[in-house]
């Protein structure tokens, strides 16, 4: 007899889905160009669906230089209108001028942008949502992210794409009770 492989609700409509659900969303993500590229990601999906920008995210790091913050941070209003022309990306100017306002931010900031982040993550052991119905849009915590993010000069990150990404990286675990990868990153958020 064959189990079913369970996992959280928006997580089976596509492959992609699938892949990023299972290997992805929900691990720890460290190291300041890591952290940049997934908030950067995250203000891109603001008012559109996350598989457009899953699907479209090998264009975004080549035109985003890898998400390198100082190279970003080097660009320059030529390499705006660039972007703006480049199909394979969501061409739009103010998420395009706030990555490269962001990515300055970030330069510019004292202990590192990871280091930043992480200071918000959720202690472990909190309780494990029973259903989709049960994982916050934002929290407290993604509130005061935010508010410390747009302190330091950052752009597009309000609480509801802060909590993104919280969930996104690891920084909480809003896998379902019963989501076959949820145990796993647990052990990962515990290490």
């Amino acid at each position: 007899m064959v189990t079913a492989v369970i996992r959280c609700g928006w997580a089976g409509s596509t492959p992609d889905y699938v892949a990023y659900h299972d290997e992805e969303w929900g691990r720890p993500v460290r190291g300041d160009d890591l952290v940049f590229e997934r908030i950067t990601l995250e203000a891109f999906q603001s008012g559109l669906s996350w598989l457009t920008i899953l699907r479209k995210r090998e264009n975004f790091r080549k035109a985003f230089a890898g998400f390198s913050i100082p190279a970003v941070a080097a660009f320059g209003e030529e390499d705006v209108e660039r972007l703006l022309t480049d199909t394979g990306i969501v061409r739009n100017r103010a998420k395009i001028e706030a990555a490269v306002a962001n990515a300055r931010a970030a330069a510019e900031m004292p202990g590192g942008l990871s280091e930043l982040v992480w200071r918000y993550a959720e202690e472990p052991g909190r309780v494990a949502p029973a259903t989709l119905a049960d994982v916050p849009a934002r929290t407290p915590g993604s509130v005061a992210l935010a508010k410390e993010l747009k302190k330091n000069g950052f752009r597009f990150v309000g609480p509801t794409t802060a909590y993104a990404l919280m969930q996104a990286i690891g920084l909480v675990n809003d896998h379902v009770a019963d989501c076959h990868v949820r145990e796993a990153v647990t052990a990962l958020r515990g290490a």
